[in-house]
């Protein structure tokens, strides 16, 4: 995970003011000038589209102060109901998901919590009768990917069995689907975001939902090199996979984002 790289990265010449002017003119009017939205939101790290989002905000909700005192009625104006109120469907999906954060993708390791994970993990599972599921639940979905290496690791020290293995033992179901998703994501978390992707678009129908939450959500993370490894296991590369599953703005988007 060390050479893990992103395609949507800090924008240079990032001035919130012109966005903010450019998006909200794409918005007025009949119609919707997508393509200049896309431009903009696809070319802005997170940290600049939460800046866009309340710059946006703040100025025309004084305008709307200006029109109160001119005894002139007009709604509040925010970026993200004027994106819902004049797209649809994947698109406005998409963009609104642009406008939130990520979650935590911190790269420290703690080798005392990974320890200590590891008997608790050791501790709810193998070592006890049943399961304490919560226990699991909360190591395997809050720790980053680094860290639940090392736990991992410390776990088939302590037990002497693989965790994949601890959980096929000690689970059944969906439980044991979503455990072993999130260990296999854990270990290559390159190759799980790749094998979801050409999920979501095999057979009849795309799963439009994963697209734009893995495709946004690692963009500024290891976006690129999950191109890299879609293309390495797949033989064709996930721009051109998408051009064939997917249409009209909401492909025009996403391609955006995977530069």
């Amino acid at each position: 995970m060390g050479n893990c790289q992103p395609t949507v990265v800090p924008y240079e010449d990032f001035d919130v003011v012109a966005d903010i002017k450019a998006i909200r003119k794409a918005c007025k009017g009949l119609g919707t000038d997508e393509q200049a939205i896309i431009d903009i939101l696809a070319n802005r790290s997170a940290a600049q589209r939460l800046e866009i989002k309340h710059a946006y905000f703040e100025k025309y909700d004084d305008e709307i102060a200006n029109y109160i005192e001119t005894y002139v009625y007009v709604h509040d104006r925010d970026l993200e109901a004027d994106i819902e109120a004049d797209t649809s469907g994947d698109v406005r999906r998409l963009l609104t998901l642009l406008l939130q954060g990520n979650r935590d993708e911190s790269y420290e390791v703690d080798e005392a919590l990974a320890e200590q994970d590891a008997v608790s993990l050791f501790e709810a599972g193998e070592d006890c009768f049943g399961t304490d599921e919560s226990t699991f639940s909360f190591i395997l979905a809050t720790r980053n990917y680094l860290q639940l290496q090392a736990t991992f690791k410390a776990y088939e020290a302590i037990s002497g069995t693989e965790i994949l293995d601890a959980i096929d033992k000690e689970t059944s179901g969906t439980l044991k689907d979503c455990y072993t998703t999130l260990v296999r994501c854990a270990k290559n978390p390159q190759l799980c975001f790749a094998r979801k992707l050409n999920a979501a678009m095999k057979g009849a129908g795309t799963d439009e939902d994963t697209l734009i939450r893995i495709i946004v959500c690692r963009s500024e993370i290891d976006l690129e090199t999950i191109k890299d490894m879609y293309l390495e296991k797949y033989d064709v590369s996930l721009k051109d996979a998408i051009s064939s599953e997917c249409g009209g703005d909401f492909k025009r988007l996403l391609l955006a984002i995977l530069h």
